[in-house]
């Protein structure tokens, strides 16, 4: 802990936000060995690009429903607990994945429910336990250093597992990497107990919050933002990998593309976290967008291994200056809101319906492409379109201004720290 303090310039590092960084730690290694290839695996058994859509979709259509009925249990349990929840259900998944074999195909849904349910539940309490561990002073290093620790995951990661898999006989491999994941995940599960316990009190109030953006400009503007996030997340999450895998019919070569790609991200969050300041922010996010876009167009066509791991390297770069001071944004926009004490686990549910709501619409418009037009050659097509959401979040974001900090949610991030 001394250590990080000296790094972030001597800033006071709770116990809570160490084993929270542990916790996301632990998380993103577990996603980095197993998600790039499970979208791999199910493309080997069908070879077909309208199920791992549907795969795809499943999880980001469950996500949604379940971060509402994860922010009604948090608004009555421990969300350590809805934490737990999560990383149990994530941990199912890859025991339902193991157990199916190269049976996965046919259970398309079922393991995409599973998955989304894991993560609608991990993420509404890793964002609210976020919010609340974090203060002002320490939200940008809290993201940026969780932005470095899932850089590094994806360096070790990917690279891992794709040497397991070419190592053993393929099946055997990718197994072993989901037991890993597996093993992860329990650990999670432990650390989750050296939490402090962190209660809310109240009625689930949806509703309320949602309407909040007619009220709040600066809160309607970063829902926009996050819907247009979520347009290009939910298409690239899984093509990009699969390119890369068609291109090279290699695990170990998508693998040394993440490891490549991390290993950039992560001298690129340890720059942005240190050199974005909150009055360049919106300069960050728009430049980020830019070169996000920018790079899509080098992989359109003509594809070779060479031009997706050039895209790759733009893209880590262009990742941190924008993720890095829009997440901060995003909390400290939460953090002024009308009544963000009592219901800032609301807001983070309100924004992540909108952030899956844009992945929906990005999945569903895949799906009629491929659908009605000339099947994979139509996804170049597609892309542009798409892909333009990260660009976007700038044109949402600029005209907010965030006004000081009132007594209502100045401690938002104190609050319930309790060590009962």
């Amino acid at each position: 802990m001394k250590v990080l303090q000296k790094m972030m310039g001597n800033m006071e590092i709770t116990k809570d936000l160490l084993m929270l960084l542990i916790i996301g730690g632990l998380y993103s290694l577990s996603i980095a060995l197993s998600n790039t290839f499970v979208n791999v695996f199910l493309w080997k058994q069908s070879g077909q690009f309208i199920d791992i859509a549907v795969y795809n979709l499943s999880i980001v259509v469950f996500q949604p429903i379940t971060f509402i009925l994860a922010g009604r249990l948090a608004k009555r349990i421990d969300r350590v607990i809805v934490l737990r929840l999560g990383v149990t259900s994530l941990s199912i998944f890859y025991l339902t994945v193991l157990l199916l074999g190269d049976r996965t195909d046919e259970f398309l849904i079922l393991l995409g429910g599973l998955q989304g349910i894991g993560m609608g539940f991990y993420w509404l309490a890793f964002n609210v336990l976020t919010f609340e561990i974090t203060e002002p002073d320490t939200r940008d290093f809290f993201n940026g250093f969780l932005g470095l620790l899932t850089s590094l995951a994806g360096m070790v990661g990917p690279f891992l597992a794709g040497w397991i898999i070419t190592r053993m006989d393929q099946m055997i491999g990718y197994k072993t990497i989901f037991a890993i994941s597996l093993t992860l995940f329990f650990g999670a599960v432990i650390i989750s107990f050296m939490l402090n316990r962190r209660t809310a009190k109240g009625i689930f109030s949806f509703g309320r919050i949602l309407a909040e953006r007619k009220k709040n400009h600066n809160w309607n503007r970063i829902l926009y933002a996050h819907f247009f996030q979520g347009l290009r997340e939910g298409t690239f999450i899984f093509v990009i990998v699969v390119w890369v895998f068609i291109t090279t019919k290699s695990e170990l070569a998508l693998g040394t593309y993440g490891l490549i790609n991390s290993a950039v991200a992560f001298l690129a969050y340890f720059v942005a976290t240190r050199y974005i300041k909150t009055a360049y922010r919106k300069k960050a996010i728009f430049f980020g967008g830019l070169i996000l876009y920018a790079a899509l167009f080098l992989i359109l066509f003509d594809l070779s291994y060479a031009k997706l791991l050039t895209y790759g390297v733009i893209i880590s770069i262009a990742y941190p200056i924008l993720l890095v001071p829009y997440v901060s944004m995003t909390y400290d926009i939460i953090g002024r809101s009308w009544n963000a004490r009592e219901m800032r686990i609301e807001y983070i549910v309100v924004r992540e319906v909108f952030l899956n709501i844009g992945r929906i619409t990005s999945i569903v418009l895949f799906i009629i492409t491929i659908t009605l037009f000339n099947g994979q050659e139509s996804i170049r097509y597609l892309l542009p379109i798409v892909g333009i959401g990260h660009f976007l979040i700038y044109f949402c974001i600029r005209s907010i201004h965030l006004p000081p900090l009132s007594d209502n949610n100045v401690v938002l991030s104190n609050e319930n720290g309790s060590n009962g």
